[in-house]
């Protein structure tokens, strides 16, 4: 099996308690569906500062922010795809970027 990261992008932040309580569980629920594949959940992340080459440093999150990540496991790249497909996230607005993590 190959492991999948998952990079959140975007996404809209939950304005009431309710609303924030709903977003939890549909996140709780996509997670969960994902059973022993779901190798680490993740955590959402704050604004990322980029170091470039020569050590130039900007702290504005880059050109597409990350939201946060999630390590998942699977046979193929078309199976995390579709996984991806069913998060949370995009009906917020937001994006998963899915790559094969390698071993080295």
């Amino acid at each position: 099996m190959a492991k999948f990261i998952f990079v959140y992008h975007g996404g809209t932040m939950p304005e009431t308690e309710e609303e924030k309580a709903q977003v939890m569980d549909a996140w709780g629920s996509w997670l969960g569906s994902a059973g022993d594949s779901m190798i680490d959940g993740g955590n959402p992340v704050g604004l990322s500062t980029t170091v470039l080459p020569g050590g130039r440093v900007e702290a504005n999150g880059g050109a597409n922010p990350v939201s946060g990540y999630s390590l998942y496991e699977a046979p193929d790249t078309d199976t995390a795809v579709a996984f991806a497909r069913k998060c949370p996230i995009l009906a917020n607005g937001g994006s998963v970027e899915v790559a094969e993590c390698f071993d080295m």
